[in-house]
């Protein structure tokens, strides 16, 4: 049977995330980091590739399932011909041994329940040793050590430890699973009812601090805790997806390894965070920026591990077939190494939002931020591989030259930036940002299309260009503007859901979904609410059953598609939502009325 993307909901700890399918089935886990090895790879290949699997022995099914309000505590109820029972799984939130805590609890009549755990190292590899001794068992190769604490006494079958019992109404048993060193003594096992407690404790505490109102309550708050948990705590770094090479299309090769923290959302993250209130993430993460992309300017790099070190190199796990057998399965990114001229804006926007939200710059901010500008003065005529990544032949991308004048826009309006020994720099500046204004308005507008196109010499839109306004590139009442986005409406728009490119007849791959979010601001901006309501709401109905978005949206199968869950659409959920209630700081805004681009203009 095929994988379902939609059938996985997503246990974390902040450091490490779980997806769990509808049967009770982990089926992936990095462990003891996002970015580490996976020990579970059932999701990319089959049950030997490692799972853990806790369910009734008989035939079964899912009857609900859903998180506990307010948290990352996740609950399945599975039922039998003979009761039904409750999975309750979920990782404490404590700075020791990573730990799955999966409690079985009775809900009617009695049900023989079987743990069947099965580890492989390597993204499935890798058959570990083990060693069982009567409720506990330890699995151990390399550096990793992973011991199953039971209820019940284990055994062994095969490369398998299983455990069973049997659960009647009103019992409860607990597993604990937790990683450490092979090098150093087991972890023991975690007191379930006190560490159920603490986790209920600290994804409600911190979701309390989000007070705003919207008419989307339940879709923002799911969103924004989504995405706390895929914020990597002992560094601040914000992954994009703890998964890799979920594939964009049905067995397709356009699978790519999403674990790790791209400048590229730097912008969406910090502005999200700050717009919702979360100004220690926010800040925790521009600390993380600048530690990223400290040095040299010309080294910066798209993306970083979780950690901010740099060594992303691609490699094939070629004894993976793929989810669904969508081959290859990547691990790294060589998109890592491109030339993408966005990130300079990306960088410096990002900082300077949180400067603006009152976040104090710090003495590094401003001699990196300088540095960045004049790179980004030295490099922005060369062509790069876009906001998409593709992997062909660089070209000009209109949006890439966007952000790189956004960069200069910037700085030239951060006035804590200058002193008065830069004045010379500050005006230098100043004439570079108009000049890089008129070159993107003169070679990226199609005067016979009347709109911009995706780069230079095309003549044809892609979504990435919607996000000139929301820059302040040009006021969404600029005509060019008014065109480009009807355009793109008109011409990329499938069903309510917006592609990267097109046209739509042209269109292979699934929707992407931060794209209609980019699309109902848009419309908000230009005062067609009605139509924003509608473009967000397809954004919304793309959701499983437990609030969570992947990458991508195939229209024509009704399924989630890409990398799951995906920090940017959960990013632009908040951001659009919140843009209704007016709660946005919008970073275009101010640049729309400024004076000294209208001879760019």
């Amino acid at each position: 049977m095929p994988r379902l993307i939609e059938d996985y909901g997503m246990i974390g700890d902040g450091q490490t995330a779980a997806l769990i399918d509808r049967k009770g089935s982990i089926d992936w886990l990095c462990w003891p980091r996002f970015d580490s090895d996976a020990c579970f790879a059932a999701l990319l290949g089959t049950p030997a590739n490692g799972r853990w699997k806790v369910a009734p022995s008989a035939s079964y099914r899912c009857s609900c399932r859903r998180y506990q309000a307010d948290t990352l505590i996740l609950e399945t109820e599975l039922e039998t011909f003979s009761g039904c029972i409750r999975l309750v799984d979920f990782m404490p939130v404590h700075d020791g041994a990573c730990a799955i805590m999966r409690v079985v609890q009775g809900v009617r009549g009695k049900v023989q329940v079987r743990s069947e755990l099965d580890l492989r190292f390597d993204y499935g590899s890798l058959r570990p040793s083990i060693e069982v001794e009567d409720v506990r068992a330890i699995a151990f190769v390399g550096p990793d050590l992973v011991v199953l604490h039971s209820p019940t006494s284990l055994r062994r079958e095969g490369s398998s430890i299983v455990a069973e019992l049997e659960v009647e109404e009103g019992r409860q048993v607990d597993f604990c699973l937790r990683y450490g060193a092979s090098n150093a003594h087991p972890p023991p096992p975690l007191g379930v009812k006190s560490s159920l407690s603490a986790t209920q404790q600290y994804w409600r505490t911190w979701i309390q601090q989000f007070r705003f109102q919207t008419k989307w309550p339940d879709a923002v708050r799911r969103s924004l805790l989504t995405l706390k948990a895929m914020i990597f705590r002992p560094s601040g770094g914000i992954i994009a997806a703890p998964t890799t090479s979920l594939p964009e299309a049905m067995a397709g090769d356009m699978n790519w390894d999403y674990r790790y923290c791209w400048l590229r959302d730097a912008t969406f993250t910090l502005s999200a965070l700050l717009d919702a209130g979360y100004h220690e993430e926010a800040e925790s993460f521009r600390d993380w920026l600048l530690r990223a992309v400290a040095g040299e300017p010309d080294k910066m790099r798209i993306m970083y591990r979780v950690d901010g070190s740099r060594r992303l190199e691609e490699w094939v796990a070629s004894w993976l077939p793929g989810c669904n057998w969508a081959e290859p399965v990547r691990i790294g990114n060589a998109a890592a190494s491109q030339f993408q001229l966005d990130v300079y804006g990306e960088l410096v926007d990002s900082v300077s939002a949180a400067a603006k939200a009152g976040i104090s710059p710090s003495g590094r901010e401003v001699m990196l931020i300088t540095s960045v500008v004049e790179h980004d003065e030295r490099v922005w005529e060369l062509p790069d591989h876009g906001l998409w990544e593709l992997r062909g032949k660089p070209r000009h991308y209109t949006y890439s030259k966007v952000s790189a004048w956004a960069a200069v826009d910037r700085f030239v309006r951060r006035q804590d930036l200058h002193s008065g020994s830069a004045l010379d720099q500050l005006e230098r500046m100043r004439a570079l940002r108009d000049r890089m204004h008129r070159e993107i308005c003169d070679r990226a507008f199609d005067p016979s299309l009347g709109t911009f196109v995706g780069f230079y010499g095309s003549e044809k839109v892609d979504a990435s260009l919607l996000n000139l306004p929301l820059v302040g590139f040009l006021p969404v009442t600029d005509e060019r503007v008014r065109k480009t986005i009807a355009t793109i409406e008109r011409e990329l728009v499938q069903e309510g859901y917006v592609h990267r490119w097109g046209p739509k007849k042209e269109v292979r791959e699934a929707a992407f979904l931060a794209c209609s979010g980019w699309l109902a601001d848009c419309q908000l901006m230009q005062s067609r609410k009605a139509e924003a309501e509608r473009t967000f709401q397809r954004l919304l109905d793309a959701a499983n059953d437990l609030g969570l978005l992947s990458e991508e949206y195939d229209v024509h199968a009704g399924r989630l598609a890409g990398n799951f869950p995906q920090a940017l659409s959960h990013l632009a959920l908040v951001r659009t939502a919140l843009r209704f209630s007016a709660k946005v700081s919008d970073r275009g805004e101010e640049h729309e009325r400024s004076p000294q681009r209208e001879g760019g203009v």
